[in-house]
C-alpha cells in the first residue's frame, strides 16, 4: 500500500487563497506570456492505498488573467477559450502513481468541449498544521498541451516568419487543499 506522510485518506478541499494555477505560452517566437485562472473549485478524494485517490476540478475560464485587460478579453473570446460557451475547464484524475514523494497523475482535461488524456508531473509538499490549527496538503504538478488539440487555432503570422502564439501551452498549479474534519 502507498502512503505519503501525513495525508489521511478522506475528502479534501481546495484552498484557493493558498493555490496558483497558472499556464504559459511563447509570444512572437521571443518571449513568455504567463497568466493565471482566478477562480476554481476543486476535490481531494483521498483512499486507503493514494494510489487509488481521485482528484477532480474546475477552473472558471472568465477568471483568466494574463495582467493585460486587452489581452484578457482576447482570450475570453472565441478565438480562444470562448467564455460565453465554454465557462469552465475541467479535468478529472483517472491514475496517481506515487514515487517517493514524485507524483504523475493522469486524467481528462477538458476545454472548449474537447476532452484529451493529460499526465501532470510533479511533487508532494507535504503536510502540515498551520497558525490556526487547520491541517493542509501542499502539491506542484505541470503538464504541456498542444492547444490545436482543444480546438483553439487562433494565430496571427509574423513578418519575419514564424507566429504569434506558440501551440505548446505549459500549465502549472501549485495546490493547496484542507484536511478533512475529524
Amino acid at each position: 500500500m502507498t502512503t505519503l506522510p501525513g495525508l489521511v485518506p478522506g475528502t479534501w478541499d481546495f484552498d484557493p487563497a493558498h493555490s496558483e494555477i497558472g499556464f504559459s505560452v511563447r509570444h512572437a517566437g521571443i518571449s513568455t506570456v504567463r497568466g493565471t485562472f482566478n477562480e476554481a473549485t476543486a476535490t481531494l478524494e483521498v483512499a486507503e492505498d493514494v494510489e487509488d485517490s481521485r482528484v477532480e476540478a474546475s477552473i472558471q475560464t472568465a477568471s483568466v488573467d494574463t495582467n493585460s485587460p486587452q489581452r484578457d478579453g482576447h482570450v475570453k473570446s472565441a478565438d480562444f477559450f470562448d467564455v460565453e460557451s465554454h465557462p469552465e475547464l475541467t479535468f478529472a484524475s483517472t491514475a496517481v502513481r506515487v514515487d517517493g514523494e514524485d507524483l504523475d497523475i493522469d486524467g481528462e482535461l477538458t476545454i472548449r468541449g474537447e476532452t484529451r488524456p493529460v499526465t501532470l508531473k510533479g511533487e508532494f509538499g507535504g503536510v502540515a498544521v498551520d497558525a490556526f490549527g487547520q491541517t493542509r496538503a501542499g502539491f506542484s504538478v505541470e503538464t504541456s498541451i498542444s492547444r490545436k488539440e482543444f480546438g483553439i487555432t487562433w494565430n496571427a503570422a509574423l513578418e519575419a516568419g514564424g507566429v504569434l502564439v506558440s501551440d505548446k501551452v505549459k500549465i502549472t498549479l501549485d495546490v493547496a487543499f484542507t484536511a478533512p474534519a475529524a
